[in-house]
């Protein structure tokens, strides 16, 4: 399941080549914080690495699957109540079949997740 548009949205895009800065709105109604968790909403982490991932196609125009995911820290807790909108910046590098990406899900004040790891081509998706 794609998260744009439903858990977050993009509202700006800067950057040149493989490299960019995605500027999104968390979107407080989705049913993920509703579950993740009532009354005081977070960020699942697997939700910021899918966001990463769909940052990551946008930029490479291509459709992917995560292959290794090397380092994934989560160094704060991000909430669409404490940080409403939020930057993801994303450095992309060719490899074979894929795209080595370093991101990070960052506000003004902190940093809420450090990720490395490899994407893959994914050839079987339509």
């Amino acid at each position: 399941m794609l998260l744009e548009n439903k858990y977050y949205k993009i509202v700006d895009r800067c950057g040149e080549g493989l490299n960019a800065v995605f500027r999104i709105v968390l979107l407080p109604d989705c049913d993920v914080y509703r579950g993740h968790f009532p009354g005081n909403p977070v960020c699942p982490g697997v939700c910021n690495i899918q966001t990463i991932k769909e940052c990551v196609m946008q930029l490479t125009e291509e459709k992917l699957l995560i292959g290794t995911i090397k380092q994934c820290r989560m160094t704060a807790v991000a909430s669409p109540v404490v940080c409403p909108e939020v930057n993801v910046t994303i450095t992309v590098l060719p490899i074979d079949r894929g795209f080595t990406v370093t991101a990070a899900i960052i506000d003004t004040e902190r940093t809420y997740m450090e990720y490395k790891g490899d994407m893959i081509v994914d050839s079987i998706l339509p």
